[in-house]
């Protein structure tokens, strides 16, 4: 190539390079010497209250800008420039401020370069949780809120814990308290105490502090849903009544439909004043296992002549006098008596004769008990309609729901027709002796010894005889009257192995499923401490048969 040649090509290029600069827009001449995004040497994290960026070092960058928030940067808590890659974000960067413990933070920066048209654009770098106050306060488990009050606890054994604040969700600086409490020298030995007066269903932070004010710990506590509105006309709040005689003056005052709130943990006499209006009995909200206790020997009894659209127990235990001689109902009425609803939910129900014994013109609609446990029970069982004859006591419906059965010397009996018996989700152990029975439909005459719509068991698991008498005798009698024409609906149903009938009075179709071993194997503690958790691990009804408290999850 000659000279010439040379010349007109260098000029070609030289001119071509003009025109591709020329075209260039100033941002994308400045794209291409700006400074790249900072990047982190090492993930974002967090010493107790501070944070500590890491990123790789940039030798054009003359320092940098970095930005805190805690809302993904909808708004930005702190901004400010350092001159090293290296950031603890503290209080002395903060210039005496500090980062909120417990927290997630998002941070970002971008690099400055000796022009700020070159400085780089920004780096989101991600988001990191400061740790949580190095705190003796144990943290608050949902046995540790109701709806009106908090159970705050703390380690014992070092500081002594002498006052309580309660704080605003808001206020993460906590510097206004809502109220503040004395603790006792008592909970301070115990390391617990209980703060009243707050509100249902809003978030609080309850802090602790020692004898010279500084704070050991906090935490929030969100207070749960009101059972029972205790501000209504229509409630009696005996919630801090310890008064064993209480209720049986409520039940002269309440109103039609009324509620009765009874104080957990305390114990009252079942009343010996009727039950003339509809009424629901529960027990407050409170801290601890022990539910509200009602004693109960000869039973309570019912108005002669009402008809009451329910009489409804929740939250309740149940503990009679003598399984020989104690009831919860036991009336005996000769003037036309009916009860709509009988119920009790989430109860416990021992040491009696008999649940329900109804006689003479006594009538019960609908019999419900659910997610309740029922144990040590007499001759007169869970129900028994005590009077031959038309037109005399009677349960038209029962139904027993998420409940557990133990220790019961005869389950139903009646001697009057009734409608349904429906037994589901249900653990059934030691229920009926070896002269007792499952089903005693037994009224003198044949038209009043059925249920007339039948009797369904579905999901349901049923354990041997209560062997009362020692004698090791483990057969039951299922039908031990009546029931001649009484369908029997039997679904997802087993019994263990030491489970058997009578001869002659077997149940046609239980059980749907037989367990070929022992109560004792399928149970942890099926005879004493009533714990009906699966010891085997192999049972195929382990997760959708028996009282739900009990399933695997």
């Amino acid at each position: 190539m000659n000279k010439t040649h040379i010349k007109q090509s260098l000029a070609v290029v030289l001119v071509s390079l003009g025109a591709f600069f020329a075209c260039k827009t100033e941002d994308e001449i400045t794209a291409e010497t700006r400074l790249f995004r900072p990047v982190l040497n090492k993930e974002l994290s967090a010493k107790n209250n501070t944070i500590i960026v890491n990123m790789g070092n940039i030798k054009a960058a003359t320092g940098y800008t970095v930005e805190v928030s805690r809302d993904t940067f909808k708004t930005t808590d702190y901004s400010f420039k350092v001159d090293t890659n290296y950031v603890v974000v503290d209080q002395t960067l903060l210039k005496g401020e500090s980062l909120y413990w417990n927290t997630t933070y998002q941070v970002r920066a971008k690099a400055h370069a000796l022009k700020a048209e070159f400085d780089s654009k920004v780096s989101d770098l991600g988001s990191v949780r400061t740790e949580k106050f190095p705190s003796i306060m144990v943290t608050p488990t949902a046995a540790d809120v109701i709806d009106v009050a908090a159970r705050v606890r703390w380690a014992t054994g070092g500081v002594a814990i002498t006052k309580v604040k309660v704080f605003a969700k808001t206020d993460l600086k906590l510097a206004t308290p809502l109220a503040q409490y004395d603790v006792s020298e008592a909970d301070q030995k115990a390391g617990s105490t209980i703060i009243k007066k707050l509100n249902p269903l809003t978030t609080y932070q309850l802090a602790i502090y020692s004898a010279d004010g500084t704070v050991k710990g906090w935490d929030n506590y969100t207070t749960i849903s009101r059972a029972v509105d205790t501000s209504s006309p229509n409630v009696i709040d005996l919630s801090e009544s310890d008064d064993p005689n209480a209720l049986n003056a409520a039940l002269l005052t309440v109103v039609e439909g009324g509620t009765i709130v009874l104080k957990k943990g305390a114990t009252y006499v079942m009343p010996t004043n009727n039950f003339l209006k509809s009424v629901t009995i529960t027990s407050a909200y409170g801290f601890g296992e022990q539910k509200t206790i009602i004693t109960t020997s000869g039973g309570g009894n019912i108005g002669a002549g009402v008809t009451l659209d329910y009489i409804r127990f929740s939250n309740i235990e149940f503990i009679g006098a003598d399984i020989g001689g104690s009831y919860i109902f036991n009336p005996n009425i000769a003037t036309l008596t009916t009860v709509k609803e009988l119920s009790f939910d989430n109860c416990i129900i021992s040491n009696m004769r008999g649940v329900l014994r109804i006689r003479a013109k006594a009538f019960v609609n609908n019999f419900i008990i659910k997610n309740s446990i029922v144990y040590q029970i007499g001759t007169y069982g869970v129900l028994t309609t005590d009077t031959d004859g038309a037109g005399n006591a009677a349960v038209d419906n029962i139904i027993l729901q998420s409940s557990t059965f133990s220790k019961i010397n005869i389950f139903l009996t009646s001697r009057q027709n009734s409608n349904s018996v429906v037994i589901e989700d249900c653990t059934l152990s030691e229920i009926a002796t070896n002269g007792g029975s499952l089903f005693n439909w037994r009224g003198t005459s044949v038209g009043l010894r059925n249920v007339t719509n039948g009797i369904k068991i579905a999901n349901c698991i049923w354990g041997h005889a209560w062997d009362q008498a020692g004698t090791s005798v483990l057969t039951v009698r299922g039908k031990s009257a009546g029931l001649d024409v009484t369908n029997f609906t039997v679904l997802n149903t087993y019994t263990t192995g030491d489970f058997g009938f009578v001869a002659g009075t077997e149940i046609s179709g239980l059980p749907s499923f037989t367990y070929t071993k022992k109560a004792s194997e399928l149970w942890v503690s099926p005879y004493s401490g009533l714990n009906f958790n699966f010891k085997d691990a192999t049972f195929a009804g382990r997760k959708d048969t028996g009282d739900p408290r009990w399933r695997v999850k």
